[in-house]
């Protein structure tokens, strides 16, 4: 039996929250081509590993607040607590746009980081989508994360010419609020969720204790620590390679558009044939070789652009994929905790990662932080491996202790 269309409702509500989390997303990405550079000109900002904690701090944040943030959500209904969260994300982006030395802009990140709200406009993602075309309106909104990833890097460095460090905070702070005339004008309104089941366990208990989403939580984790720890060292190597700020775009723009011509197909592989499981394996196993072969890069910008090309192609797979697993696999009246809990992992991973990046970048240099990248994404494949085949209608028979059929 054909699988029915999408709604004029689905539709509506995947582009518009895809429009909440790109203009969200582009405000944060903005600041990753061309902040390590900058650093430099700020006191304090010599000290890679107080650079790479001002990557990361918003990640600090987040990982504290995505929990509450979803369990919030939960209770009080999706768009109130979405409104909050982007109100502290522009405050965080104006106090950063003032600052003259390290610690104030790792402030304003900080705060920036408070309007965690990641795991909510997941979760409303969910809530407004059926099962069978769950995987395609997450696919929109890693898309449009991974535009607003691409759009940051041709245009960041274009903007930080023009406006310099302190106009592209701004220009954060205005997006965040823009996200929040789409999320009251645009998106549509959620129907009552499914109350919890009399015997059900608490959401949190859930959450945490379920093997497939403790796997996958892993797994976000690790992306997004490669993802910060590599814009720790990666604008500095084109610059040494011959590639002067302004000009990075020129790699960039190329390398991010064919990107997704290579994601598409197995974004509609993963969809059509219920393969997320093999998709998401081979995107790790790509991640993987292409941190390895950064490590070897050195200052040349063809090789660097390859490999680049490689991470961006895995990294939007993995973006749009996981989130819609995690979907699958929670039950619906603890989906918002349960991608609190993944938004918590994701977070924490992009502080982990700007300090990590940071404090290897300082004592061993550029190579060792795509070593230590690739050693992370090689044991991210292992425990990926031992993850069960996701049903479309969601969770396996194993699964929470649900029983098959259910």
């Amino acid at each position: 039996m054909s699988t029915p269309r999408m709604s004029a409702q689905e539709l509506r509500a995947g582009a518009s929250l895809a429009g909440v989390f790109g203009l969200r997303m582009l405000g944060l990405f903005l600041i990753l081509p061309v902040f390590a550079v900058h650093a430099r000109h700020m006191e304090g900002g010599d000290d890679l590993t107080l650079v790479g904690i001002a990557l990361g701090a918003y990640g600090l944040v987040q990982a504290f607040l995505q929990l509450p943030f979803g369990m919030a959500s939960d209770r009080w209904g999706r768009k109130p607590v979405i409104v909050g969260g982007l109100l502290l994300f522009a405050a965080g982006s104006f106090l950063a746009a003032g600052a003259h030395d390290i610690w104030t802009a790792i402030a304003g990140r900080a705060l920036q980081g408070a309007g965690a709200i990641s795991a909510v406009v997941t979760a409303l993602v969910a809530d407004l989508t059926r099962e069978e075309h769950r995987v395609k309106v997450m696919a929109m909104v890693g898309a449009t994360i991974g535009l607003s990833f691409a759009v940051s890097l041709v245009a960041a460095p274009l903007l930080y010419q023009w406006i310099g460090m302190a106009g592209i905070f701004v220009l954060t702070g205005i997006l965040a609020l823009g996200a929040i005339v789409v999320l009251l004008l645009v998106v549509p309104a959620a129907g009552a969720r499914a109350p919890a089941p009399p015997d059900s366990p608490h959401a949190l208990a859930l959450a945490l204790r379920d093997p497939q989403l403790l796997r996958l939580d892993a797994g976000i984790f690790v992306l997004h620590l490669v993802q910060m720890a590599m814009f720790v060292v990666v604008p500095p190597m084109l610059v040494a390679s011959g590639l002067p700020l302004a000009g990075h775009w020129k790699l960039y723009l190329p390398v991010v558009l064919l990107s997704f011509a290579l994601v598409m197909p197995l974004i509609l592989h993963a969809d059509r044939r219920n393969a997320g499981r093999g998709v998401m394996l081979f995107a790790i196993g790509m991640l993987a070789l292409a941190e390895g072969g950064l490590s070897f890069a050195g200052p040349h910008v063809v090789y660097l652009a390859v490999l680049l090309l490689a991470f961006f192609a895995a990294f939007n797979v993995l973006e749009a994929l996981i989130p819609s697993l995690v979907s699958r696999i929670a039950p619906a009246h603890a989906r918002g905790t349960a991608i609190g809990v993944y938004n918590t992992m994701q977070t924490l991973g992009l502080f982990c990662g700007g300090l990590t990046g940071g404090w290897v970048a300082q004592r061993f240099g550029p190579s060792a932080v795509f070593g230590t990248c690739a050693a992370l994404a090689l044991a991210w494949l292992v425990i990926a491996v031992g993850m069960r085949p996701v049903n479309r209608k969601g969770r396996d028979s194993f699964t929470m202790g649900t029983v098959k059929g259910r």
